[in-house]
């Protein structure tokens, strides 16, 4: 299982598009997100379960995901997530 030690980035806060920080969190407190979206209401719940599916197929715990989202699609974000997963942990 992976530990994130540094943070990681990836995405643009272009139109499509999303940009994902991930950053370390205190041991065993478990994931935390915070999503910004002009769409949240609508489709908040979704991407943060595929953010969550993501993190949890990759093996990662603890830690603090910061999402700007500007009508990414699923396939997008989970690339974004496993991007930044991949940057925080070189």
């Amino acid at each position: 299982m992976p530990t994130i030690t540094h943070p990681g980035q990836a995405g643009t806060v272009e139109s499509s598009d999303i940009l994902i920080i991930i950053a370390p969190a205190a041991p065993a407190s478990g994931v935390t997100i915070e999503l910004t979206s002009p769409v949240s209401k609508q489709y908040g719940r979704q991407i943060k379960a595929v953010i969550l599916e993501t993190l949890a197929a990759e093996g990662v715990t603890d830690v603090i995901v910061t999402a700007q989202d500007k009508g990414a699609l699923d396939c997008t974000i989970r690339a974004r997530v496993k991007t930044a997963i991949a940057r925080a942990l070189a």
